[in-house]
Parts: structure tokens; sequence; C-alpha cells
């Protein structure tokens, strides 16, 4: 467990930075990975930027859309 002087991000932050590495990594655009997810692009767009507290139902759909498991886009 880290001490008071170490910050973790936030699982939020986390998805993002991890969503938008695989997104980036398969050469898709924002909007291509949400008509992969059957969800809006600004949807995708906001979720990359941390703005939103995404059900764990939209985070699984992510996933399947980027072809990796859950934990890939929320480990630490």
């Amino acid at each position: 467990m880290p001490g008071r002087s170490q910050k973790v991000a936030s699982a939020r932050a986390r998805l993002a930075r991890h969503l938008r590495e695989h997104r980036a990594a398969r050469g898709l655009s924002q909007e291509a990975l949400a008509a992969l997810a059957d969800l809006h692009r600004t949807y995708v767009g906001s979720v990359e930027r941390a703005e939103r507290n995404v059900s764990l139902d939209n985070i699984e759909r992510l996933a399947a859309a980027l072809g990796v498991d859950i934990c890939a886009l929320l480990q630490a």
C-alpha cells in the first residue's frame, strides 16, 4: 500500500490512460472504437478524458471492442 506521499491514479484515470493507449496501438479513432463498442463517439472521448464515471457494462463493451480483457483497462 502506498504511503501518503505517493499518489496513486484513480481507477477512472487509469481506465482513461489504458483505453487511449490500447485504442492508439490498434490505430483506431475514437469514432471507430465507439462504433465497435456501440457507443457514441463523444462518450468515448469523455471516458478518455476521465470525465465520466463509466459503468462496468460500458467498460466491458470497450474492452471487447479492443479485444482485451477488462482487467487490462483497469490495471495499475
